[in-house]
């Protein structure tokens, strides 16, 4: 019988249906089902009780982890999930972690039940382990999942998952980043399902070739071990909760979890607009050496209670910023479970039945085997994840029920670094490996009634954390000079994104260089985007201060704090390259800060005060980014008002408006459409006007879109937090666009872009239709 090789198939071609899948199950492998009849005859206490109880099965699953894990990604950072899925793989219930795993979970239980059942067999006691990402269970080969399946009675019941990001597993690059990989025979090795327990045994042949593979096999010796401990407390538990309700009862509960939560998020989808809204975002290189951007863009359509989210159109895959549908799933998960069931039980099973995906394969989120595919959660899957989000968020706009939820851009990425080399700390020296994991403290993006969260965490881990300093001065060879909030860094709005961060290492522990490997984007294109005129927040920075004599400076009594400070010379690292930190150099990141939501000129000037005063924002940044003029601290009304004055004439100045003055309305009888624009019943018709001025911007019966001003001019227009010189990154020209109302010159639209981005007009259906 010919064997099937993993990459070959494409799950975005062959939607799975569990039905039929169970279906296929040879009699060697039965399975526990219920009928209709018993889910619903299920009595309310009974369903809240259980379901309770199997959410408190996967926090138990979760601490597990935790507490037997050694590395800091998990035990510090948070960047893990799991899970409980039913009989054939459907998630019914997924932790609070990373979120983007959730599109992935089950697409390893699909595959397994379809190519691991006749050999070697799903039997009880088993376990498998899978980091192959066109199977499915994570986004990269450092996404590692160990799942188990769960018998009662001798039928298949359940599976349980657990699943963690390991340090590194091999490959070229530290960390398993190979900045210049080309195709996945450069990153760490695709393993497709392998059981590593049987009986309820780790087998020690498969383990041992697992860990052989890996710069720090210790502690992915100890993942592993966390991993199968976890699945353990899961069976344990869940056999517990069977023991006391009886199985057809627990099973009911499962199959209503997911139907409760289909139901729910359909409903939400009834009380939203019907419409489609686009959104197009970059990855800025794709490997070492290339100076090229890279487009993924999605159209999503939601029509009564069903979202269609159509990336039509992203470029091909290249380097190594792909992933697999896997990816491209887990990143609509990563926004669609915070905005639109942020309130409804994390059951991904039922949620995923509300949307379809439409991708073309061996594009950058749908990549074909061999990709390469080390760079896709943080990458293309993160994209595509904050795409959505811009879209869910245009479409909730409209809306006061949903409005809380609207939110512009977070940070765009989770900046890579990794470190490493020799520890000499001890008698013995050892090896080291360290993935920064400080840039976990990332802004949010701005609301329509709230700043974005300072340095609060990522949108795809809700629950992550960054480490201790001193733990990770006591694990590595390094010592932290500064980790702090950067002011201005959050994208100017009405409403400002949430300010960054910064960190600044030097070896400490170690006379040898210590390899460095970068991997970001972001740095010449903005991935934060600004919502309803907001700007976007800051591009990063990474640079490795070379010969900067800051051991000298400790010596003779002074702590550098800028990188003005210090001596030699600078070296900007570009999205992907590898390098050394030697002994007197210093490594520095600037990770991203959310957009802004809103015209920041509209900020309240008391409001840019208190930033003053809490350092999230300069003086020379009140002034140029919100128009506002501070003396002594406090707000200077009569300068401000002519600073703002004096810049909505320089928009006007600067931009193109080849419009007749179009008629005005009293923007107050409108309905609300966003932070900017209203819908305004004319003749019968609704048509769309500015929100401040009244200014008419388009009428459905002669227009297709939106009347208004454009300008277009370097990115240093959208303020000193963006970097002025995109072409240290990226060859393609990258600008700043505006898209001002004519009448007042309000911005109802800002971004740095490439020239080339398509997004020259906002379409009027997509307020008002004719």
């Amino acid at each position: 019988m010919a064997m099937t090789i993993p990459g070959s198939e494409h799950f975005s071609s062959r939607p799975i249906d569990p039905d039929v899948l169970a279906a296929g199950l040879p009699d060697s492998l039965p399975v526990h089902s219920v009928t209709q009849e018993q889910i619903d005859a299920l009595d309310p206490l009974t369903y809240e009780v259980v379901r309770h109880r199997l959410w408190s099965v996967t926090d138990e699953m979760g601490e597990a982890l935790k507490r037997m894990s050694g590395s800091p990604i998990v035990t510090d950072a948070n960047d893990f999930d799991f899970a409980i899925c039913d009989e054939v793989g459907q998630e019914v219930q997924v932790g609070l972690y990373n979120t983007m795993l959730a599109g992935a979970v089950d697409l390893a239980v699909y595959w397994t039940l379809q190519h691991r059942v006749r050999n070697p067999g799903v039997k009880e006691g088993d376990m498998f382990l899978c980091n192959d990402p066109w199977v499915g269970g994570g986004l990269h080969q450092n996404d590692v999942i160990v799942y188990q399946p769960i018998f009662h009675d001798g039928k298949l019941f359940a599976w349980t998952s657990a699943i963690c990001h390991e340090p590194d597993l091999g490959g070229v690059g530290l960390g398993s980043f190979s900045p210049a990989a080309q195709d996945v025979f450069s990153e760490a090795l695709p393993t497709p399902p392998i059981k590593v327990v049987r009986d309820f045994e780790i087998q020690d042949d498969v383990a041992e070739a697992w860990i052989r593979r890996s710069r720090v096999p210790l502690l992915v010796n100890l993942d592993l071990r966390a991993k199968v401990g976890a699945n353990t407390v899961g069976r344990k538990r869940l056999h517990a909760v069977i023991d006391q309700y009886g199985a057809d009862t627990v099973k009911a509960v499962m199959k209503r979890m997911m139907s409760d939560a289909e139901g729910r998020l359909r409903g939400k989808l009834r009380n939203l607009p019907d419409g489609s809204w686009s959104a197009t975002g970059y990855q800025d290189q794709s490997h070492a050496g290339d100076r090229a951007v890279h487009q993924i863009t999605v159209k999503m359509t939601k029509a009564d209670d069903h979202l269609t989210f159509d990336f039509t159109g992203t470029d091909e895959q290249a380097g190594l910023i792909n992933c697999t549908y896997a990816g491209l799933r887990g990143g609509v998960m990563l926004a669609l479970m915070p905005m639109l069931a942020n309130d409804i039980p994390w059951s991904a099973g039922g949620l995923m039945r509300c949307f379809d995906l439409i991708s073309e394969e061996g594009t950058i989120n749908n990549a074909t085997f061999p990709a390469a595919v080390s760079r896709a959660p943080i990458g293309p899957a993160w994209s595509t994840g904050s795409l959505v989000a811009e879209c869910l968020s245009q479409m909730m706009d409209r809306t006061v029920e949903f409005g809380d939820r609207v939110q512009a851009g977070c940070c765009g990425t989770h900046d890579t670094a990794v470190l490493a080399g020799l520890d000499q700390r001890g008698e013995v020296p050892t090896p080291f490996l360290n993935i920064v994991m400080d840039v976990m403290a990332a802004g949010y993006g701005g609301r329509p009634g709230a700043d974005g969260m300072d340095t609060g965490g990522l949108f795809c881990i809700p629950m992550g954390r960054i480490p201790d300093v001193e733990m990770t001065e006591y694990l590595y060879p390094l010592m932290t000079l500064w980790r702090r909030e950067e002011p201005d860094s959050g994208g100017p709005g009405r409403h400002r994104g949430g300010v960054s961060g910064s960190s600044a290492f030097i070896p400490y522990g170690t006379d040898l260089p210590v390899g460095l490997v970068v991997a970001s984007s972001g740095k010449g294109v903005s991935q934060n985007t600004g919502l309803a005129g907001g700007y976007p927040g800051n591009t990063a920075v990474g640079v490795v201060a070379r010969d900067a004599g800051v051991k000298r400076l400790l010596a003779e009594g002074t702590l550098p704090l800028r990188l003005a400070e210090l001596a030699g010379s600078q070296d900007l690292q570009a999205c992907y390259g590898e390098t050394q930190v030697a002994p007197d150099d210093l490594l520095y990141l600037h990770w991203q800060g959310g957009g802004g939501y809103g015209d920041p000129l509209l900020r309240e000037p008391e409001l840019v005060a208190h930033d003053h005063a809490e350092g999230k924002v300069t003086s020379t940044g009140a002034e140029a980014s919100y128009g506002v003029v501070l003396r002594d601290d406090a707000v200077d009304r009569t300068a401000t008002e002519a600073l703002r004055t004096r810049l909505r004439e320089e928009r006007r100045a600067r931009s193109t408006a080849d419009v007749a003055p179009g008629p005005s309305h009293a923007p107050s009888t409108g309905k609300r459409l966003d932070d900017n624009l209203v819908a305004v019943g004319v003749d019968g018709v609704e048509v769309v006007a500015c929100a401040h001025c009244g200014r008419q911007l388009g009428d459905p019966r002669t227009d297709t879109v939106l009347t208004l001003a454009r300008f277009e001019g370097p990115t240093s227009n959208a303020g000193s937090h963006v970097t002025d010189d995109p072409g240290q990154y990226v060859d393609d020209e990258i600008v700043f666009r505006q898209l001002c109302c004519p009448g007042c010159y309000t911005a109802i639209y800002s971004g740095v872009v490439p020239a080339a981005h398509p997004q020259h007009v906002i379409d009027l259906d997509r307020y008002v239709q004719a």
